[in-house]
Parts: structure tokens; sequence; C-alpha cells
């Protein structure tokens, strides 16, 4: 929940500059037998705009893999 926290307090929507941000972690499938057994493996972060509904996904992997959260984080969010 860390990052999901890290996200809310720097976000900054890059189309209307709105503040207000919902976070959820999802889960999708792949390819292949992922996707014909339905096995949901790969999870993201989705941050939805408040105000005009725009939507990025990341990749929590990544950003968890980072030795300073706040420098991943400042790259993604200015």
């Amino acid at each position: 929940m860390f990052i999901e926290q890290e996200i809310a307090n720097r976000y900054s929507c890059p189309k209307c500059r709105n503040h207000e941000v919902y976070i959820k972690r999802i889960a999708t499938t792949g390819t292949g037998f992922s996707r014909i057994f339905d096995i949901e493996h790969n999870v993201f972060i989705a941050c939805s705009c408040a105000r005009c509904s725009y939507t990025e996904f990341y990749n929590p992997e990544i950003l968890e893999g980072k030795d300073n959260l706040g420098a991943a984080l400042d790259l993604l969010f200015g």
C-alpha cells in the first residue's frame, strides 16, 4: 500500500492537472496458457483522474524494484 500512497501524494493528471486520483490494483491474464486457463498473473496499479477519468497503468514490480521510490515517482509525475 506504500506505493499507492506515494502515487496519491504526488499525482497530477497529465491532461487536466487535477490532483485527486482513484487508485486500484488490477490483475490481468497474459497470452497462451494463462489466457486459456484464465490465470491472472499480471498485476498493475491503475490511476484514474477523479475529474476527467484519464487512466494510467503502472507496473508495481518496477516501482518496488527501485532503490529510491521517490526518484521513480518524480520521473513519472514531474
